[in-house]
């Protein structure tokens, strides 16, 4: 298969990347998005799907102006791309290419958004989300592109020879990083990978969207996305919400403007 390149631009309670640096609370099991409903109208794609956590459901809207290759939502007749490889089943779950110390388990059902065309595409949380994991299905000679955006990689399935983790679906493969300098203070953040890869990825931080671009058409390749919980229930109050941000920073530019023309006052005064 293939060359892939996700861009990806996140908007991080409204203020850019600003938390991509909050660490992770302890990992619990992961909260998979639950692919439910194709919602296209017209040309190109819109699914949708919900993310329930420990306290509330978080609606999930990923568009695609330019189509993708299939959807599955986790229906009776799909095939299960999420197995392991050397198995053809789901276990041992310890060894899954998608598992970690992070993530505990693999992709729900069988849920996946299967990518075919050059362009970009949203996710888009109705609420801001907690470090999101991305797992995918045959990274098979392309790689994602992560602009100003480091990442994690926690697991793949390589077949033993590094990871000790089964292969996937379309057997081994490695994932590793590249990052690129391009200069003016901005980087790329490349997944690749050698084989077959399938595995799993983290941001650090709290998200409301995540847009990129595929750079190339291709066959296909799978991902879906999961989440360790809310912003809310992962940072707590250490993550204030997009209106009090702007507030504060409001309050902020209120009061040195105040002050400057206080010192211009007691200048010419004196």
């Amino acid at each position: 298969m293939k060359q892939l390149i996700w861009r990806i631009t996140a908007t991080v309670l409204g203020i850019g990347t600003t938390f991509a640096s909050i660490p992770s609370a302890e990992a619990g099991p992961i909260q998979w998005t639950d692919w439910t409903t194709n919602a296209s109208s017209g040309p190109g794609f819109v699914g949708l799907g919900t993310i329930t956590t420990s306290s509330t459901t978080v609606n999930v809207t990923y568009t695609n102006p330019i189509g993708i290759s299939f959807f599955q939502t986790g229906a009776g007749g799909e095939t299960d791309y999420w197995i392991n490889g050397n198995t053809g089943n789901r276990t041992p779950v310890s060894t899954s290419p998608y598992t970690s110390a992070i993530v505990d388990n693999i992709p729900t059902g069988t849920d996946m958004i299967a990518l075919q065309f050059a362009g970009s595409q949203t996710l888009s949380f109705s609420e801001a989300i907690a470090n999101p994991v991305f797992s995918y299905v045959s990274l098979n000679g392309n790689g994602y592109a992560f602009l100003n955006q480091d990442f994690d990689i926690l697991s793949f399935g390589d077949g033993d020879l590094i990871s000790g983790n089964s292969p996937g679906y379309w057997g081994p493969g490695t994932s590793f990083k590249n990052v690129v300098d391009l200069g003016g203070g901005n980087f790329e953040y490349q997944l690749l990978g050698t084989g077959e890869p399938h595995g799993t990825i983290r941001f650090t931080g709290a998200f409301s969207s995540v847009t990129w671009r595929s750079l190339s058409n291709e066959g296909w390749n799978g991902f879906t996305v999961g989440v360790e919980g809310t912003a809310r229930e992962v940072f707590g109050n250490g993550v204030p919400e997009p209106s009090s941000i702007v507030i504060f920073l409001g309050m902020g530019l209120f009061a040195m403007v105040l002050n400057g023309k206080r010192r211009k006052q007691a200048t010419a005064t004196a």
